[in-house]
This record gives structure tokens, sequence and C-alpha cells, in this order.
């Protein structure tokens, strides 16, 4: 067991991450998730291509000229380390958008309110995995064992994301969405895009709500995987936050940008998994290298930066391939577990 250390501000190498730098980075993330409220909660509407576009952009570029500053300001170790982590974010985060893909089309959110349902999920998805990102730091500052932990979590995932890399995960049966059915009773009126409303006297949810809860639910279990992923490529806090928040931010456009390319992406299961074994076995080998001998090798983190894009590039590129030749296919997200088959209620059953 590490002795822990209290310290003012985190340190990346030899040099120090100010509290400062913490204040500016949170105050950048909030003005652009204000930004996000302006565009998609209080003028709702359909996206298009082009919109969704300039979207992407604008977040790519902000989250890269954030990296840019990062490694002029605090170093190159720094910079690679985020850039690092936001590529595994931002990859992980493409199977969240098949997830929400899905969610969507089962409870038929209409077109100008999915938005709003993105952005609260983002939202509720970043705060969740602060607090995560500070429980993965406090059991990594207190016990040498954690990344040993984390690195068996990850290979755990790559398997059972192969062995179910066909399945879709049953978003309307998962434990916070059928507790939320029983919590209050639910209308099929979306009421103008409200969460909840009144009908017959009474407080119902609306089905945005349900969707909000199966999103964010969903994005906790996403969470689980990807905190203990970004890790494997740095051990500061605050690249882990920036590089998660940078990610989840673009999420919104990028929803609408590649909705119609994801079914493409035939191997993005197969792709994903090979990036959380990776990433398990370089944890796993940090473990061996810092607490039993240093004479056992460790991945550079340049190194896991260009295997990350190099198995990104070849999943990608081999999709593409197999679906030009064989455009009948198409791609699933792949599940944790095997999805359980589930008979069809009576309609006279239904609520």
């Amino acid at each position: 067991m590490r002795e822990p250390t209290p310290r003012a501000q985190e340190t990346i190498g030899m040099v120090d991450i100010p509290t400062w730098a913490w204040i500016a980075t949170i105050g950048l993330i909030l003005a652009l998730f204000a930004l996000d409220f302006v565009v998609a909660v209080r003028k709702p509407h359909a996206v298009h291509i082009r919109e969704a576009t300039v979207w992407s952009v604008f977040y790519i570029a902000i989250a890269l000229l954030f990296g840019l500053a990062l490694w002029m300001l605090v170093g190159h170790q720094a910079g690679t380390e985020y850039f690092a982590g936001y590529i595994v974010e931002k990859s992980l985060s493409v199977d969240n958008l098949f997830v929400f893909v899905i969610i969507m089309t089962k409870f038929a959110v209409p077109d100008q309110y999915q938005q709003k349902v993105l952005l609260f999920g983002i939202a509720a998805a970043l705060v969740l995995r602060a607090i995560l990102i500070v429980i993965g730091a406090a059991f990594i500052n207190l016990f040498s064992f954690t990344f040993l932990i984390f690195g068996l979590i990850l290979i755990w995932t790559a398997v059972q994301l192969i062995r179910n890399r066909d399945e879709e995960p049953d978003v309307e049966d998962s434990f916070v969405v059928r507790r939320a059915r029983k919590i209050m009773p639910m209308t099929t009126d979306f009421h103008g895009g409200r969460m909840l409303a009144h009908e017959n006297g009474q407080r119902v949810m609306t089905p945005l709500l349900l969707v909000f809860v199966a999103v964010g639910s969903t994005d906790l279990l996403f969470a689980l995987d990807s905190i203990p992923a970004v890790y494997g490529v740095t051990k500061s806090a605050f690249i882990v936050f920036s590089a998660n928040a940078f990610a989840l931010l673009g999420l919104r456009a990028l929803y609408f940008l590649i909705e119609g390319l994801l079914e493409r992406l035939v191997y993005l299961s197969i792709g994903l998994s090979a990036i959380l074994a990776f990433i398990g076995v370089k944890l796993i080998l940090q473990f061996l290298h810092e607490d039993v001998s240093h004479s056992i090798p460790h991945i550079a983190t340049p190194v896991s930066l260009g295997v990350i894009l190099l198995i990104l590039v070849v999943t990608t590129v081999a999709s593409l391939v197999r679906v030009k030749g064989h455009p009948e296919e198409k791609a699933k997200p792949g599940s944790l577990r095997k999805t359980r088959k589930r008979e069809e209620e009576p309609s006279e059953s239904r609520s």
C-alpha cells in the first residue's frame, strides 16, 4: 500500500499543474456546455449534415488547441498523454453513439428533440465520469495494485465484447429503465419536448425522460471501461478529466454527422476490443514494472498512441472494404452480455 501524499496541485513528470489550470479548464467546459444548451435546448430543431459538420470541426479544433496549449505550457509528455487519452475516449465514444442510435430508434424520439436528450445525457455522463475519475485517482494513490485491477477489467471487457459482438444491448430492459417505469406513470405524448407533464390530474413522465434515463445509465456502463482505459495512458487525473470532457463535448454533433456511417463499421467491436485488450496488457505490464521488477518492460505512451491509431485505421478501412463487397451487412455495437430474448407482450396488456 502506498503512503498518500497530500498535494495542493497535481504534478505530471516534474511539472506542476496549478489550481488555476483546473479552474480555467472547468470554466471553458462549462462555457461550451452553455453554448450547446442555447443551440440544442432553447432552439430545438432537426440537425442536418452541414450543421453537424461545422460543430464537429469546431469541437475537434477546440480539443486539439487545448492539447497544443498543454504541450507548450506543461511539456511534451503531458501533450502526448492528453492526445492519446483523447483518441482513446473518442474511439470508445463511437460505441456510445451506436447505442444512442438504438435508443433513439427504440423510443421513436422526434428529430427536433434528439439534441436535447443527447445534451442532457452528455452532461450527466461528464458528472458521473468526474466522480469515477476522482475515485480512480484516489485508488491509484493508495493501492499499488490498482493498475493490475484496471488491466484485468479491460481484458475481461474486451473478451466479452468479442464474444457478443453481434448483439445489441437491450436498452428497454435495463435495470434503471425498469425502475423508472415503476416509479412514475408514463405517457406516450412528448408534450412539446418536456420530460414531465400532467395528464388527467396526475404527474407523468414523457418518453423523453425515459430516453434520458436510458442514455445516462448506458453511458455509466461505458464509463466503467473508458476511465480505466484512459488511466492506461496517463496517471494524471487532470488529463483524464480533460480528455473525457473534450471527447464528450463533441459527441452531440458527431452523432448527427456519422449516424449513417455507423452501420458500415462492421468491425468496430473487434477494433475496440483490440484497443481495450492492448491497454489492459499495458496496465498490467506497468504494474509489474513498478511493483515487481524494473526489468519487466513497459509500453511508452507514444507507442500506445501509435498502436491505437493503427487499430482504428485498420478497423475502419477493413469495415468499409467488407461492406463494399457485402452491402447487406450491418454493424452492431456489441454487448457485454448476451441479450436476453423477450417474448412480445400482448398489445392489450401494454400501457
